[in-house]
């Protein structure tokens, strides 16, 4: 990974696709995930993936002492989690709506739904 993007050890690729790729991402799909299915507004989802990125920074940190407050690291980790927890948010909003309102909307693929055909015309 250039260093003008992200500054970090000799296996920072490899540590960056484990912690922040891998592990925070996960975390950060299943937040996502959370935040939908208990019906909260999309606008709290930054604020959590901005906690879960200084908990991935930590670990970057503590485990195999890469920097800890590069502004770029920090802003390349808030993308990725961001990234991983909108999908899980839309996926999981796709699902509820096109669940629970069966009868007004079915699932127009992974992410989406859209308003079934009323009557004839």
């Amino acid at each position: 990974m250039p260093e003008w993007l992200y500054v970090s050890s000799e296996n920072g690729t490899w540590v960056f696709i484990l912690l922040t790729v891998i592990l925070g991402g996960s975390a950060a799909w299943v937040t996502g995930k959370a935040i939908a299915q208990t019906w909260r507004p999309f606008w709290q989802l930054p604020g959590y993936v901005l906690l879960l990125t200084a908990t991935v920074r930590f670990l970057h940190y503590a485990l195999w002492e890469e920097p800890l407050l590069p502004v770029q690291n920090w802003l390349v980790d808030y993308l990725v989690l961001l990234a991983a927890a909108l999908i899980g948010y839309r996926r999981m909003r796709a699902l509820q709506i096109s669940t629970q309102y069966a009868w007004l909307f079915t699932p127009a693929g992974p992410f989406g739904w859209r308003r079934k055909p009323t009557g004839p015309d």
